[in-house]
């Protein structure tokens, strides 16, 4: 009884112990006098296969050094809303295997074969990143040579986290992180190291990835640093990834058509101010911006406040701001020509230098109507004035009535009115003028800040 107990409490213990010796003396050359035309017989790597659910090590105090690699073909998507990466990547791990030799002239030649990788020990090596589930292909294969080292290739979706900064949409550059390390294994058992140099992973990236997409890559560079969890350390690779947008799209469907029809509307500055065409150009101008704006929404980011958005509302401000110009200069126009009020002497005075700088010095106003020598015929809502008093009808017969004194009055108010109702559309248009100036001004200093800006 005592026997059977210990045969079968210990059993486990050396089964486990005699998979993890290495053997007879360091005889660990197989022996491939089975190698044919055929390949390598299933039998031959049995006791290799035995063992891949161990580290391989033939002295478990030393840590397997796992080289890594990848290479970026593709940046499928940019999710700004959940700040989320999308690329693919081939990552290639290199590791050395000390139960698999043999000597290629006793093996015909041959110094790589190809094995199934669920029958080695495979590095639990993955990105710290990533945010999805691992899709890796089923059934890949691992290339071993003569010396044992193992070389294993396989295709990635990474779906990792990256902290986006949409500021500058269209015109971003994003810098994501990928962080390899291993899950099980610390620096007593696995150390990273790199297969290729990061320049040559950058420049064969950059030769192979998608150029036709959204997205172009500018740079990769790496770091290394150890994670501390508690009492263990693992070690890690940080590889930094700089992509820039491609803007040609967004310039072309949002900055394009939106500068046209800003344009348009300073143009629209020049339609004459008592044309009654110039405001509801203005309104169709501005709700057509507004339909623009509906139907370019999608090609927006959702999360954020990009400058693009800024430059936008600018825009939109200074349609409005421009259409409340028409208004003020039509309610102008409108009042100058029905009622208007009497003109303030500094008022008068002001737009006598605006007018005529030569003569800024203030000068009563004259009673005739040629003050600022405009002409009340070309006025809107002004009649013909009285070019003499000797062309009014009835006026020589009521000077023979005995009433010369009132026909000179009601002529003099007539021409003071004609004067002034001149004097109040000179202002209107003096006051168009310089709006128009400004707006042209702040529109000028607002879009160059926004180009500053994005060019920053």
């Amino acid at each position: 009884m005592e026997g059977s107990w210990f045969h079968r409490e210990r059993f486990p213990f050396f089964l486990v112990l005699s998979l993890l010796l290495p053997g007879r003396g360091s005889a660990f050359t197989i022996n491939c006098s089975r190698f044919g035309q055929q390949g390598v017989y299933t039998t031959v790597l049995d006791s290799v296969f035995d063992r891949k659910a161990f580290r391989p090590a033939t002295n478990f105090s030393i840590p397997t050094l796992v080289n890594i690699s990848f290479t970026m073909s593709a940046v499928l998507d940019v999710d700004e809303q959940l700040q989320l990466l999308s690329s693919f990547l081939w990552l290639e791990m290199v590791w050395d295997n000390p139960f698999i030799r043999w000597n290629p002239e006793e093996c015909e030649g041959i110094t790589k074969i190809s094995v199934a990788t669920k029958n080695l020990w495979l590095p639990d090596i993955f990105i710290t990143e990533f945010m999805d589930v691992d899709k890796t292909p089923k059934g890949l294969k691992a290339y071993i040579n003569n010396e044992g080292r193992i070389r294993y290739k396989k295709p990635m979706k990474v779906t990792s986290i990256c902290e986006l900064d949409i500021f500058y949409f269209p015109f971003d550059q994003q810098n994501c992180t990928l962080t390899f390390s291993s899950f099980l294994y610390t620096v007593e058992s696995m150390l990273l190291g790199m297969e290729k140099e990061v320049w040559e992973i950058a420049d064969t990236s950059r030769n192979i990835i998608q150029t036709h997409g959204e997205w172009e890559l500018l740079s990769i560079s790496k770091a290394t640093a150890k994670l501390s969890m508690g009492t263990n350390l693992y070690d890690q690779i940080i590889f930094y990834v700089a992509i820039r947008r491609s803007p040609r799209l967004y310039v072309i469907n949002l900055l394009v058509p939106s500068g046209f029809l800003v344009a348009i509307d300073a143009l629209s500055f020049f339609l004459p101010a008592e044309s009654e065409n110039r405001a509801p150009f203005k309104i169709t101008l501005l709700l057509g911006y507004n339909v623009f704006l509906l139907m370019m929404n999608d090609l927006l980011p959702i999360s954020g406040t990009p400058l693009i958005s800024v430059y936008f509302a600018l825009c939109l401000s200074l349609m409005v701001v421009s259409l409340l110009e028409t208004i003020f200069i039509t309610y102008l126009l409108h009042l100058a020509t029905t009622q208007p009020p009497p003109m303030p002497h500094w008022l008068h005075s002001l737009l006598l230098c605006c007018t005529s700088p030569k003569k800024c010095c203030p000068a009563a106003p004259q009673k005739g109507n040629t003050g600022l020598g405009l002409s009340p015929a070309h006025l809107p809502g002004v009649k013909e004035p009285v070019e003499s008093v000797g062309k009014v009808p009835g006026l020589k017969e009521a000077e023979l009535n005995g009433c010369p004194g009132s026909t000179r009055a009601q002529q003099e108010d007539k021409a003071q009115k004609q004067h002034l109702v001149s004097l109040w559309v000179q202002f209107s248009h003096v006051m168009d003028t310089l709006l128009f100036r400004l707006y042209l001004l702040f529109m000028a200093t607002s879009i160059t800040t926004v180009i500053v800006l994005w060019n920053t």
